[in-house]
C-alpha cells in the first residue's frame, strides 16, 4: 500500500489505464503542462507525451465535442472540465448527444468516456465555482454517475470508469484533493455501481457521497462515544447504478435513515434515494427518513457563510442525535 493524496489517486490511475491500453487519451484546459488547475494531472505529459495529453482551448464545447468524437472514432478518451458548474457551459453535449448516441444508434456508436471534474464547495470559490452539481447528470438516461471519498475510491473506481462502455460522470470533490490515504500498489480496478459500508451500526444508518462522508464518519464516533448511539455509515459512491441492495441491507437492519448531501435541498440526490427507500422498505422504517442538506440558495464565499450552509459534522451529530432519541 502506498499513501495518496486524493489528488495524486486520480493521476495514478489515469496512468495506470493510459500504460494499459494506448487507446486510452487525456485532454482538457491546463492538464498537460501546468499539470492541472488543481494539480491532479501532474507528470502524465512527461509520461505520455503530448499526442495523448493534450491541452484544449478555453472551451468546454470544443473539449467535449472533441472527446464525443474520439470515442465515437475507436479511442477512450478521458476530459476535464475544470469545475462542475461549467458542466452548464456543455450541457446540451452531455445530455443529448453523448448520453443518447449509443440508444439512438442501437448500439452501432458506443460511447467509452470519462468526463472527470472538480465539484462541490469548502474552499471559498463562491457560486458560481462552488456548487454541488452530481444531481444534473443523475436524471439524464444513458450517463452513469460516480462520486468517490478517498484516494483509494478515486484510483480504483476512475480506473473501473474509463474501463466502463458508456460514459461515465466522474465528480472529484475539490475540498478533498489534499486528503491523505492508503492506495493500492499495481493495478487497481474497483466497480462502478457499488456502495461501501465505511461503518458498521445498528440504530441509524447514515448516506453520505464525497466529502460528506468523512464529516460523517466523524458525527458517528461522536454519536457513539456521548449518546450511545450506533450508526452505520454507507458511502454511497455511486448513484447511477446505484447498489440499492446494499442501502436496503443497512436500512432493515437499523430501521432508522438518514441521507447527508451537498447538494441544495430540492431535488438533491438524497431526495430520489429516500423515495426508493420508502417504495421498498417502508415497513422496515421506525421513523420518517431524514435530509441533511445545503439549503436552496446559491452557495456564499465567505468563510462563516459558507460554513454554515454546507452540512457538518456538528450538524449531523445534533440532527441524528435529536432524531434517535
Amino acid at each position: 500500500m502506498a499513501e495518496l493524496t486524493y489528488r495524486e489517486a486520480v493521476a495514478a490511475a489515469i496512468a495506470q489505464e493510459m500504460e494499459r491500453d494506448e487507446r486510452v487519451v487525456f485532454l482538457g484546459e491546463d492538464v498537460a503542462e501546468a499539470g492541472g488547475v488543481f494539480k491532479t494531472t501532474v507528470g502524465l505529459l512527461d509520461q505520455f507525451g503530448p499526442k495523448r495529453v493534450k491541452d484544449t482551448p478555453i472551451s468546454e464545447q470544443a473539449i467535449l465535442g472533441a472527446t464525443m468524437g474520439a470515442a465515437m472514432t475507436g479511442l477512450i478518451p478521458i476530459a476535464e472540465i475544470m469545475f462542475s458548474d461549467f458542466l452548464a457551459v456543455c450541457w446540451d453535449i452531455i445530455a443529448n448527444q453523448i448520453a443518447k448516441a449509443r440508444y439512438m444508434t442501437g448500439g452501432q456508436v458506443t460511447m467509452p468516456l470519462v468526463i472527470r471534474t472538480a465539484n462541490g464547495g469548502g474552499v471559498r470559490f463562491g457560486a458560481q465555482h462552488s456548487q454541488s452539481v452530481e444531481n444534473w447528470p443523475m436524471m439524464i438516461p444513458g450517463l452513469k454517475v460516480v462520486a468517490p471519498s478517498t484516494p483509494a475510491d478515486i484510483k480504483g473506481l476512475l480506473a473501473a470508469a474509463i474501463r466502463d462502455p458508456d460514459p461515465v460522470i466522474f465528480f472529484e470533490q475539490k475540498s478533498l484533493y489534499a486528503e491523505k490515504g492508503e492506495v493500492p500498489d499495481g493495478e487497481y480496478v474497483d466497480e462502478v455501481g457499488t456502495a461501501k459500508v465505511v461503518r458498521e451500526g445498528d440504530d441509524v444508518t447514515i448516506l453520505a457521497l464525497a466529502a460528506m462522508v468523512p464529516l460523517s464518519l466523524e458525527a458517528a464516533e461522536r454519536l457513539q462515544a456521548e449518546e450511545g448511539i450506533s450508526a452505520s455509515v454507507v458511502d454511497v459512491r455511486s448513484l447511477v447504478p446505484l447498489d440499492t441492495q446494499t442501502i436496503f441491507q443497512q436500512v432493515k437492519k437499523s430501521a432508522r435513515v438518514v441521507t447527508v448531501e451537498e447538494n441544495p435541498r430540492l431535488c438533491g440526490w438524497g431526495a430520489e434515494i429516500s423515495s426508493i427507500i420508502a417504495e421498498e422498505c417502508f415497513y422496515d422504517l421506525d421513523m420518517p427518513i431524514v435530509r441533511i442538506t445545503t439549503p436552496h440558495i446559491p452557495l456564499a464565499s465567505a468563510d462563516e457563510l459558507e460554513d454554515v450552509m454546507l452540512p457538518s459534522s456538528e450538524r449531523i451529530f445534533e440532527t441524528v442525535r435529536r432524531e434517535v432519541d
